[in-house]
């Protein structure tokens, strides 16, 4: 039997514990889901019972770890209103995390609305510090923030960004990294052969630092390799090579951390049963 750890994104509709029962029902080890509504700036607030149930279905589906997503409103490098919600937002996320006993929440950090490349030579980069700085210390518990890399020209691009931000906001013990397959792909990251592989990790722990990176999103890409495009597709419809798939699932780092899907699925209702199968396949 495999040791990897294989799970989806879910819905949360009806509760957090019907979401553990979904990605359970597609054989799912592990769990992402929104904590409330994605597109909006209401923010969860659990009765106990709430969060008594999950915590039980969550440990009746063996379901390790659980991560939120956070919103896609969340915008931390916006200096005027959407920043001072998307702190808000997040204080609140990260302490229903806590309450959970939910490891925490991967992040877009958002954008300058620039097409700048370099968002880190911005005046305004010490606001985006501020902002997740902010989040961080409103949240004063357990739970982690997990900076997403962007297959965009959003915040997240490239792994020297995330390391600045990580360095410049002093938390390191906080903040962890999440690797998405996709947006890898998009931003022109190879990691097809066993070489091109190894010296991508290489230099993310030189840049970062390996024990950062705790979350990967595996998913397929409906656009060529460096096309700045980072629209998810199911795994083995899209442009990137099974070897990618493959050395995420057998090699080290990555095949012992836990591996979340967020395909559009094959009858486009979400990431389903067939592209876990398809994962695991292979695996033999």
């Amino acid at each position: 039997m495999s040791d990897i750890t294989i799970g989806a994104h879910k819905s949360a509709a009806g509760g957090y514990a019907k979401a553990c029962e979904r990605v359970a029902d597609i054989g799912g080890d592990c769990l992402q889901l929104f904590s409330s509504s994605p597109r909006t700036w209401a923010s969860a607030d659990l009765s106990e019972k709430e969060v008594d149930d999950f915590k039980q279905a969550k440990e009746k589906h063996g379901l390790d770890p659980v991560v939120f997503h956070a919103p896609y409103l969340i915008n931390l490098a916006d200096r005027d209103s959407t920043g001072e919600k998307s702190v808000k937002a997040m204080v609140n996320e990260l302490n229903t995390a806590d309450r959970c006993g939910i490891i925490g929440s991967v992040v877009h950090v958002g954008s300058y609305k620039t097409d700048d490349e370099k968002p880190e030579d911005k005046a305004h980069f010490k606001h985006l510090i501020e902002n997740i700085q902010a989040v961080l210390d409103k949240s004063d518990n357990g739970a982690n923030l997990y900076i997403e890399n962007m297959g965009t020209r959003k915040i997240g691009k490239d792994i020297e960004q995330i390391a600045r931000i990580i360095d410049d906001c002093g938390r390191p013990d906080r903040l962890k990294v999440c690797l998405d397959t996709c947006h890898m792909h998009a931003a022109g990251i190879d990691l097809s052969s066993d070489e091109s592989y190894q010296d991508f990790f290489s230099e993310f722990d030189d840049v970062i630092g390996l024990d950062r990176l705790e979350v990967i999103h595996v998913n397929d890409s409906k656009d060529p390799h460096g096309s700045l495009r980072d629209r998810h597709e199911n795994i083995g419809e899209g442009s990137i090579p099974e070897s990618v798939f493959t050395n995420i699932l057998t090699k080290k780092p990555t095949k012992d951390l836990p591996l979340i899907i967020e395909t559009p699925g094959f009858d486009e209702n979400g990431p389903d049963q067939k592209n876990l199968k398809q994962l695991r396949s292979l695996l033999h």
